[in-house]
């Protein structure tokens, strides 16, 4: 968190005045699409909640920078395939408390991109194998408690101030190593969150140009 204040007090101390001063605020709804690389499944058949609101400081005519706090669901899930008298089903269910912190470049008044990075807290855990719940949580593991992510965002403006946003999110550390027993062999794995969120922005204190204002 002292890292995000910092780039705070950065951006509020050299952005140009005249724009820093127009801080926009932001109401966030989606969900994500997520998988966990590493646990043996394969897509992003895990779906969760992307929630929360954001505040957006224009620094340069078509540049700006972005700090969120959003409530975002990932895991992983399978259905049953039946190993031997195994199900072979596996969810994982991750929620966290996120920091996303971005850059971003508009064109046009359309089209955003931007980049960046999150702090993620671990405030829920919960697992299941072949339909059993096991002793997976929050506060006694194995998943690290703190996720740092990289982020890559994309938005488009599809009504006056509404916005819709594509995200893709990958976490820089695992988030646990795992070793996998089939009774034949071991082996071990690193995990790490790969997420997709899709989300709708409702952006406030935006002054938009006539040409975007008068659309209906």
């Amino acid at each position: 968190m002292r890292i995000f204040i910092l780039f705070l007090l950065i951006f509020f101390f050299t952005a140009d005045q005249g724009y820093s001063q127009r801080i926009k605020g932001a109401l966030i709804a989606g969900f994500n699409a997520t998988q966990v690389d590493g646990d043996e499944v394969v897509g992003y058949n895990k779906l969760g909640l992307n929630v929360g609101a954001a505040a957006i400081i224009p620094f340069k005519k078509k540049w700006s920078f972005s700090i969120e706090n959003v409530f975002s669901q990932k895991g992983s899930h399978r259905g049953e395939i039946y190993i031997d008298s195994l199900s072979g089903s596996y969810t994982l269910r991750l929620n966290y408390v996120e920091v996303p912190v971005l850059v971003h470049f508009t064109d046009k008044e359309i089209i955003t991109v931007g980049s960046g990075f999150s702090w993620g807290r671990l405030v829920g855990a919960k697992e299941w194998e072949h339909g059993q719940r096991t002793n997976t949580s929050a506060k006694n593991g194995p998943y690290d408690k703190n996720e740092f992510s990289w982020l890559a965002d994309l938005r488009f403006r599809i009504w006056k101030r509404l916005k819709f946003n594509l995200r893709f999110s990958y976490s820089l550390a695992k988030i646990r190593t795992r070793k996998y027993d089939n009774g034949y062999s071991t082996w071990e794995r690193k995990q790490y969150n790969n997420a997709l969120s899709f989300r709708l922005l409702y952006i406030f204190n935006e002054r938009l140009s006539e040409k975007v204002s008068s659309k209906k």
